[in-house]
């Protein structure tokens, strides 16, 4: 349960993430990712500290989570804004494509060096190394051009009159929503299982310690990061809609073959299907959703998209005691095939504008 608690709280700040696009809106976004750099670097440094006084507990662990997972959420909002307001509307799929290869890459390594690292030297000298990182980060955002995303003047509104505006903006656009649908579902249904509960299955399923955590970890990150090569490329002309719609069934159909596999080796392959077919699926879902909105909405669009991130959070909760009374495989086997036949259905509903070649939706990127 303080598994599933922890990972819920990493994403709890899906919930304020249209206020951070309201904020770059009108402010910028450059200014949002100093911000949340300097915020980072000095959690590390906190928990750094801690971990030489030895002053760890899990109560502890949580809050330094929750105030992570309060800012984590909006900083694909950040990125993803500056991305479509630096690059042509042509270029977008494969700007999206080498900004998720950083994250991808530095994830997989991240999984690999990480669990290894604290093994073998302890949490202290690790994370010396990652406070170190981030101050690296914070140093490289301030070197950030935001010439191309300068704020436009603003009328004098309150927040929460600009996102009224953007709700009702968003909710008169089948496409927005259509993608906002698929978005929740992957993250109800699908992310779970690589995210908050692949320590269970390392330590349950596998029998395996850190390092296979780890590597399991890296499996995923890998096929994403694959995926983005692949996107970043420009070379394969994708209609970006049912690009997201195929690879999000593939994605739910390797998650039920995932499920139900007590091979480790076995799983890390599917792991790296799973990871593949997750970034064929996200990247064109963010370029649907950028191409589709107006310049001055798109912080507070791509914000609102970040409410589908609270699809994981209750995912996660409700796999803890799903999993206590029914196990890990049936639990998984059930979130994967509802996920798989809503999205099914949610695409039949929405045929005209996700699934038709000559929707705007499904224009060549």
């Amino acid at each position: 349960m303080l598994l599933v608690v922890f990972g819920a709280l990493q994403f709890f700040g899906a919930l304020v993430s249209p206020l951070f696009g309201v904020v770059g809106d009108r402010f910028g976004y450059r200014r949002m990712l100093w911000i949340t750099r300097a915020i980072y670097a000095s959690l590390a440094a906190t928990l750094l500290i801690l971990s030489l006084l030895n002053a760890i507990n899990p109560f502890i662990v949580l809050v330094i989570a929750g105030i992570v997972g309060l800012i984590r959420p909006s900083d694909m909002v950040l990125r993803y804004a500056l991305v479509a307001q630096t690059q042509p509307s042509h270029q977008l799929m494969g700007a999206l494509g080498i900004s998720r290869v950083t994250s991808d890459s530095a994830r997989m390594a991240g999984a690999l060096a990480g669990a290894g690292a604290v093994s073998a030297f302890g949490m202290s000298t690790a994370y010396i190394v990652v406070t170190c990182l981030y101050v690296c980060s914070f140093l490289m955002a301030i070197k950030v051009d935001d010439n191309h995303s300068a704020p436009a003047k603003k009328e004098a509104v309150t927040p929460i009159h600009d996102l009224l505006v953007a709700f009702r903006y968003m909710s008169h656009n089948p496409v927005l929503l259509g993608s906002m649908g698929v978005a929740f579902l992957v993250n109800l249904l699908a992310f779970p299982l690589f995210l908050g509960l692949l320590p269970y299955v390392a330590k349950n399923i596998y029998l395996t310690d850190q390092t296979g955590l780890g590597l399991l970890g890296a499996s995923f990150a890998f096929g994403g990061l694959l995926a983005s090569l692949v996107l970043s490329s420009n070379r394969f002309k994708l209609r970006a809609s049912q690009t997201m719609i195929i690879s999000a069934v593939v994605w739910f159909v390797l998650d039920i073959c995932f499920a139900n596999t007590n091979h480790m080796h076995l799983g890390m392959v599917l792991l790296i299907g799973a990871g593949f077919a997750q970034s064929l699926c996200l990247t064109p879902l963010a370029a649907v959703m950028l191409r589709g909105t107006e310049q001055a909405y798109r912080g507070r669009v791509m914000g609102m998209r970040m409410l589908a991130i609270w699809g994981l959070p209750l995912g996660l909760l409700m796999s803890g005691p799903l999993i206590n009374n029914f196990g890990f495989h049936i639990t998984a086997s059930a979130y994967s095939l509802i996920g798989l036949v809503l999205t099914v259905a949610m695409t039949y509903y929405w045929r005209v504008y996700l699934w038709k070649s000559s929707s705007a939706a499904n224009s060549y990127m």
